[in-house]
């Protein structure tokens, strides 16, 4: 699972399989989320005897039945009591935003799976929009480029390298060029190509203009007198996604509103989950089940 799990993507026998048991924030393979979910309870020391009450950070974009099928695999697991809290809700509480005040506060989580733009006031969502693009889709969209303009097969791992690596939303200083190896499609023989930092933002473009668009689509949602907070305040972006070279730059300026990333940008989603457990009494209001009533 994790790291381990990743570091094997590409270079599996046959008879070992690694699985994404969730896309696009959604689950793909109900037994396997249940296992992974139960794994995970272990090791914080889980038993038969105690079971845990769970909050479990989702999507804004999730269904209803999305939401019974997480619930379902963590009791499955091992948890006595699920609750779920919306990941730009949970991203805010662990980037110690002031929620509950009457302030807008701006909030972009930049997933894996998804990427959600969420105005929040008072302890709730005033516009939300989220969209299923994410990370994954960055990655996905390197692999599809290189193997049309330089007809070379790269995988999921160097792609993600590459990215890290290259991939920007906008131009910044202090640019490089990287050598990447990969199958040549036509010979089937290994081959070197050097790419650039201009080339992978043409390969992204689409994906990163998706998420650019949901954040503008978002912002205009916002009422009037919260729009005036949100040019003092900023928008705090956060999630793995968030860390891409230049997203700040290209948000600020397709917005006109400052954009500050979050201390702790990969942490912040699983740290306000953590804040609710610690206050699970005095912050349940912010579980869905209770807002939706």
């Amino acid at each position: 699972m994790g790291h381990e799990a990743w570091e094997m993507i590409g270079r599996t026998p046959s008879y070992i399989v690694a699985v994404r048991p969730l896309r696009k924030g959604a689950i793909t393979d109900f037994d396997t989320t249940q296992r992974m979910i139960r794994l995970l309870l272990q090791r914080v020391g889980v038993s038969r005897f105690n079971r845990p009450r769970a909050v479990i950070c989702v999507p804004s974009a999730i269904t209803a039945v999305e939401r019974r099928a997480v619930t379902e695999a963590a009791r499955r697991a091992g948890a006595a009591d699920v609750q779920l809290i919306e990941q730009p809700l949970a991203a805010a509480i662990g980037a110690d935003l002031p929620i509950n005040e009457p302030i807008g506060n701006m909030v972009v989580d930049i997933g894996g799976g998804t990427t959600e733009s969420a105005i929040l006031s008072l302890g709730g969502v005033v516009a939300l929009e989220p969209v299923r693009v994410g990370s994954f889709d960055i990655d996905s969209a390197i692999q599809a480029w290189v193997r049309r303009e330089y007809g070379i097969a790269i995988g999921e791992r160097t792609a993600e390298e590459i990215k890290i690596v290259l991939g920007s939303a906008a131009p910044t200083p202090d640019e490089v060029v990287a050598e990447v190896r990969g199958r040549e499609l036509m010979s089937g023989l290994p081959k070197t190509v050097v790419l650039t930092p201009e080339e992978i933002r043409e390969a992204i473009a689409e994906p990163v203009g998706a998420m650019v668009d949901s954040v503008v689509t978002c912002l205009a949602q916002a009422p009037p007198e919260l729009s005036q907070d949100l040019i003092v305040q900023g928008i705090h972006l956060v999630g793995g996604g968030g860390l891409l070279k230049g997203m700040d730059i290209r948000l600020a300026q397709e917005t006109m509103v400052p954009v500050v990333r979050v201390d702790a940008p990969l942490e912040a989603v699983v740290l306000g989950a953590g804040r609710c457990i610690e206050s699970y009494d005095s912050l349940q209001a912010m579980f869905i089940d209770k807002r939706r009533r």
